[in-house]
This record gives C-alpha cells, structure tokens and sequence, in this order.
C-alpha cells in the first residue's frame, strides 16, 4: 500500500483536538476539543454519489459547531445504523445528537455527575450501546435511550470497552493493563491473556486500543486474527478470538494512542509519535492482521491523538492539534490481467474464503472461484497464477495456473511461503524473504496435471538461496530445506520478463538473472530500498518505486568506466518522480 497527505483543515481560535470519528456510512466527520468542542464536517459528495475514493471532491458541504459541551470533548462515537452521534467530555456530561433536516440536534443527555466516561461503543447491530466510567460504572442501554442494565466493578479502574461481533460479550479494559471479559448481561466470564506485555513491569502501562473487527465486509482468510489491544508502551496483540493463547505479536517502537481497523479488517492503523533524532515525531504506523508491517506515515505538528477511517478505507483522518489532516491511501489489490480477461479478488460476509472472479472483458462473460488463505495473483500471456497457503502449521502453500474461464490448467505444492509472486508467459517466479523459487510450466492447453507428489524433479522447477550463486550442475531434487536458511539482506521485490528475472535486496543491491537457465549475471546497487520493480519490453531498463513511494529508472546495459579503470555496468537514470504507488512499461 502507498500513503500521502492530501489536505489540511485549521479549528478555528487553534482549540486543540482530542478525538476524531468518520461515519462511514454516510461521510460525516465529527472532532472534539479543548472548552468544549464539537464539530460535525462532511466532504463534498458528487451528484449521484457516482465518484468515490481519490477521485472524489474534498471540499466540504457541512461544517456545524454542536454546543452542548463546557469541558474538553474526549469521547466520540457513531451508531452509523441508526444515524445518531453519542459524545461526552472531562465532566462526564454525555449528549446524544441526531440528525434532522440536515442539522445534527440534541436529542438526549445524561449525566452521573460522579466520574468522567472513558469509552462508549455500540454494538454491531447499533441497537445497543456500553457506556463505561473510570470509577468502575458500566451502563449498557438501548439506542431509544432506555437502560437496559448498569453495574458497578467494585476496585475496578475502568479504561476501554469493546462488543464481541456477536453481541455476546463485553471486553473491559482496566487501567492496570488487565483485560476482563464479561457476558451481554453484565456477568464476569474470564481474563484475556495479555502475552505482549508478559517481559515487561506493567506498572504505567495504559490500554489505549481496544478494536475488534466485526466482520462486516468479510474476512482476508479463514480463521484471521481480529482483535486488537494497543497498549500506551507501543505493545500490541491481535488475536483470532478472546481465547487466542497464541496471538500476534507487535512491539511498535512509538507511544501509541489509538488504534484503528479499516472497513475490511486487513489492515491496523496504529498512530502516536516515535522518538527519532531527540524530538518527538508523529507516526502513523500501519499493519495487517497478521503483523506484517505496511507502511509508516510521518505526520506533521506538535501531538497526533486521534485517527478515523473513512468509510472505504481510501482516506484517513488525522487529529492534530488545532488540525485535521487527511491522508490518501492506495492499497495493493490482488489482481492481473491476461488473455482479454480481468482477474481480481474480493472478500464476502457470507463467505469465509475468497472470491476471485474472472471477468472476460471481450465477451463480458464472469466466472468465480473461491481460494482460502489467498496470498497473491499474477498474471501473463493466456494464463494467471494463484498463490495461497494449504496449510499454515506444516507450512505448505499452492500455486494455481487458471485459464481464462477460471480452469485450474496445473498446480505445484510449494514449502516456502510465496511472500513475492511473478509471471512471464512460460515461468512463474516465487521468493520468501530468503529464496526463490523458479516454475517453468508445461504447455497447459495440452494437459491437465496437478502434481502432489513427494521428490520434484529439479530442471523445470529451480530454488535457490539468494545469498547463494545459482550452479545448473545441482542435484536433481527440490530441497525446501534451503529456503529457510537465514539472510543478513532480505529480499523485497523482484519482477521477471522472458529473458531476465530481477530480485531486489532491502540494502538496495539488485540481482539479476538469465531465464531460463537461472544464472547471476550482475549486481547493481542502488541508494534505497527498492518496493517496487518493472521490466521494458525488452528488459533493459528498470522502473523502480523504493520504500518512499520515489520512482527512478535504471539503465541495465549502460557500460562505464569508474576512477579506478574498472568496467561499470548499468547506470541510474535522472528522471525522478514523487508519490508514485504503481507503474506499467508499454508492450
């Protein structure tokens, strides 16, 4: 994925903001502050609501002030089904807001008067909201404003709360970094295992995060992690279910002070600030739920303290100071296309795999399959390639060629995760962090062979080690063995055409290969890491976007001579270009 700030709106009289929360059902952004600050703002929509996304107008068609609020606004939430906002501030002074005729109202309020609230959430189906006080009071009521039950955790010092998707349980999280896990009725069930924090004194350690991804626009695979708890320290897990005792694990490096998942639950905002250089620098750090590291986003002023999805996961809001910035995001979508045909995937609620629809573009003709645990798809001449784990605990992964109808053609069974996938019109290339691994396919239209069997006869397929010099005099087996052998220098990215395959390193080195016989022909360094690579038609240049989204070209048959009369091979180009997250050579 890319990211990038797109655009920057000032609060008036520079009153600090303290909390952001974007309806992503119909747009609305609402921001509370210092002396009582509530602001509800919605970017222009388009006639039709035809355009969305990046491409969509930012300006802004409401900008209301809601009094209501003395003190500082510190909680902001939406029931987006019922289309009603629900803040509260220092004082503990609660105020539900709806809208009529196309201006935010008071509708109701309540006030203890004894402690100030620390979170409130509603429940998926927003007919139910939880309301919990730092004093230990819990409220759970009814979107109508009825109290459906309270309960007062006696030695309790409350600090987060969070629905199960199911309705089912309540997860409170204590000041003391302890996450309890209570029934919908207000009775105590178990503690959640907090593994993160087990080599760490907890003491001054805060829960900031407590998110658990509904489920509502499907899952990225089976059994995904979807429970998120942030911890101030810059620790975080994320857990399949309450009872995960083998959780992900996340040291960020930043103080954190929220976190956030997208619409589709693949991908964790984490934001805070990092320490870098002496000085504090506000981050934006982004993960899957899996762990993997995304991207990181700096962000400009004093203290970021809240952030906000949009509704399709396009754009993120970003509290700042007196500031709302907003960034534009470009996620990797897994798709190709080949032979007239448009391949691409998506998640459904209904379904716990994958969908991948072949759509023939020519005929208008569709076609779905469905894959568990998909990995990635590449696609080239008549054929496309389908990459997804088989079974993560023995760690075997499959690749599947289908044709332009959604026939799997042949398949390999591979024991090295396809972390990069690519494809010419006779080879698919696989690497890990490690290795990659070569598959010449046979000529598909003529058979149909799915190969599952023990020894692999080395010739048509190749693996190597990328610390290692490819030799075509090796034996004449595949060993899977010597893929998970360690690397200082990682590999990042490599991208193939029929003649050459590029691996890039993350110190910059880049190796480059003949196809098909496999052989190290040269290395260049380049001055950043690349994240990106692309052959020309007839791959002798290279288009490379690195980690910053900075896209150089690079001349691979350019020959000079250095100072010390030695002969240098390939050359970097001038031509440079900012904020690029995609490219394309022409045929």
């Amino acid at each position: 994925m890319f990211i990038y700030l797109s655009k920057k709106i000032a609060i008036p009289n520079n009153i600090r903001l303290q909390y952001i929360s974007w309806n992503r059902e119909e747009g609305y952004i609402a921001c509370g502050g210092d002396d009582g600050l509530l602001r509800v703002l919605r970017l222009e929509a388009p006639p039709g609501g035809t355009i969305k996304g990046l491409a969509a107008p930012n300006n802004l068609s409401m900008n209301q002030t809601l009094e209501g609020h003395n003190g500082t606004v510190q909680v902001v939430t939406w029931n987006e089904h019922y289309q009603k906002l629900t803040t509260s501030d220092q004082h503990g002074l609660i105020i539900v807001w709806s809208l009529y005729k196309g201006s935010w109202y008071e509708e109701m309020i309540n006030n203890r008067n004894k402690s100030v609230v620390r979170s409130m959430k509603w429940n998926a189906e927003g007919q139910k909201i939880c309301i919990v006080y730092e004093d230990g009071a819990v409220i759970v009521g009814s979107v109508d404003g009825n109290r459906i039950w309270g309960k007062d955790l006696k030695g309790c010092t409350l600090a987060a709360v969070e629905w199960a998707p199911d309705g089912k349980m309540i997860l409170f999280g204590m000041s003391n970094a302890e996450v309890h896990i209570y029934d919908s009725l207000g009775n105590f069930m178990s503690k959640l295992s907090v593994i993160c924090l087990n080599d760490l004194d907890s003491h001054n350690v805060k829960i900031v995060g407590l998110e658990w991804y509904k489920g509502e626009h499907g899952y990225v695979e089976v059994d995904c992690p979807c429970l998120a708890v942030c911890f101030n320290n810059g620790r975080c897990q994320i857990m399949r279910h309450e009872a995960d005792e083998e959780p992900i694990l996340i040291d960020t490096g930043m103080s954190v002070m929220q976190c956030l998942w997208n619409h589709r639950g693949d991908t964790l905002a984490v934001c805070g600030s990092q320490r870098a250089l002496d000085k504090d620098v506000n981050v934006v750090q982004f993960y899957t739920p899996f762990g993997e590291h995304l991207r990181t986003l700096k962000v400009p002023g004093k203290q970021l303290t809240s952030c906000a999805w949009e509704g399709g996961s396009l754009r993120i809001a970003l509290a700042v100071d007196a500031f709302i910035y907003f960034a534009n995001i470009r996620p990797d979508y897994k798709w190709g296309y080949f032979s007239n045909t448009v391949v691409y995937s998506f998640t459904k609620p209904d379904r716990s795999e994958t969908t991948i629809l072949f759509w023939d573009i020519k005929n208008d003709e569709k076609v779905m399959k469905y894959a568990k645990n998909l990995l990635g798809i590449s696609a080239c001449g008549d054929y496309c390639c389908v990459s997804s784990r088989i079974d993560e605990e023995v760690g075997q992964y499959s690749l599947q060629l289908f044709n332009g109808i959604g026939t799997i053609i042949e398949a390999k069974y591979i024991e090295m995760e396809p972390v990069f996938l690519a494809m010419t019109k006779t080879h698919v290339v696989v690497a890990s962090r490690e290795a990659f691994y070569t598959w010449q396919f046979k000529n598909p239209k003529k058979l149909v062979n799915i190969e599952i069997s023990g020894k692999r006869k080395a010739g048509m397929e190749k693996l190597y080690h990328i610390d290692d010099v490819p030799s075509n005099t090796g034996p004449d087996t595949i060993d899977f063995n010597q893929a998970f052998a360690e690397t200082k220098d990682p590999i990042c990215s490599i991208c193939a055409s029929e003649t050459t395959l590029i691996v890039g390193r993350e110190s910059g080195t880049l190796h480059r290969y003949t196809l098909p016989l496999v052989n190290l022909t040269c290395k260049y360094n380049l001055a950043s890491r690349p994240h990106q690579l692309a052959l020309n038609s007839n791959s002798t240049r290279l288009s490379i976007i690195d980690i910053a989204g900075v896209l150089t070209f690079f001349d691979l048959e350019t020959r000079s001579t250095d100072a010390n009369g030695k002969e240098v091979i390939g050359q970097q180009l001038a031509q440079e270009r900012k904020d690029v997250w995609d490219m394309k050579w022409g045929g």
